[in-house]
């Protein structure tokens, strides 16, 4: 009796951990696909604060809570998404994202395209392009991909010319096959271009440094064209992609709420993807 007992206890206990194990596997990832906490990660500049502004109010409508992390960069905000620190960030395009999915074996996704600010242009000596002179010194963002934007934008308005083999996300000063105006090129980080305005003839600079240096955007000289790689996007990890949650951020962007706060609040800052038109 006493054997039969402690067989059907042992059996009993077995059962039960089986069943306890195969639950909490399913929960758990029933959880984070129909979650309803969104953590974003947070930086200073137009694209987290368009989506504070006119994402967030829709996602609460939803039934979502939604919570930002302050991160330092851009970098850290990746490696945070990577990790699962955060479930999302709006703060690069494509071409970054790959770089850093090559760089930090990373598995980063673009879910959605949304309201992009052009690089530009922009000097606090001369008034126009035509002004350029023999030597001028001109300053451009030193991380890869902002590098190679801004080097096609010169090439566009006619002061270098690019080798036609290179590749045109990764372009960089050794690619300038013609420089007719033996421009002074400077590498500098893009975050400390504003501030050197003056020491330089003209800077190249992408759209959030303009805004977050609070220079008016219409005064650019030349706007660059937004190839699809330089298009900001709603990045998650590849996981995560067909989330509900983040489905709904995806729906938000394309939503008619959405529309009608960039026809109301798009001054000339935002170029707008002609999906979310």
């Amino acid at each position: 009796m006493k054997k039969v007992l402690a067989g059907i206890l042992v059996a009993t206990t077995v059962l039960g951990l089986v069943g306890c194990g195969n639950s909490g596997t399913k929960d758990s990832s029933k959880d984070n696909a129909d979650k309803k906490e969104i953590v974003y990660g947070k930086s200073q500049g137009p694209y987290t604060e368009l989506f504070e502004d006119a994402i967030v109010p829709i996602l609460e409508e939803k039934g979502y809570t939604v919570k930002g992390v302050d991160l330092s960069d851009l970098q850290t905000a990746d490696i945070a998404l990577n990790d699962g620190e955060v479930d999302v960030n709006v703060e690069q395009h494509t071409a970054y994202m790959d770089n850093f999915n090559k760089s930090y074996d990373g598995d980063l996704v673009a879910i959605s395209p949304i309201p992009t600010v052009p690089a530009g242009v922009y000097s606090d000596k001369y008034d126009s392009l035509d002004d350029i002179k023999d030597g001028a010194k001109v300053a451009v963002p030193n991380d890869a991909s902002n590098t190679a934007r801004c080097y096609l934008m010169l090439q566009k308005i006619g002061w270098i010319k690019i080798d036609e083999n290179a590749d045109p996300s990764t372009v960089t000063q050794e690619d300038i096959v013609e420089n007719p105006y033996n421009i002074q090129f400077t590498e500098m980080n893009s975050m400390t271009i504003p501030a050197t305005m003056a020491d330089f003839d003209y800077v190249a600079i992408t759209g959030s440094v303009v805004y977050n240096a609070g220079i008016d955007a219409s005064t650019a000289l030349a706007n660059e064209d937004i190839q699809d790689y330089l298009v900001l996007q709603v990045v998650v990890k590849e996981e995560n992609k067909d989330a509900d949650w983040a489905k709904a951020i995806v729906d938000a962007y394309h939503s008619d709420e959405f529309k009608k706060y960039m026809e109301e609040n798009n001054d000339g800052l935002w170029w707008i993807p002609e999906e979310l038109q």
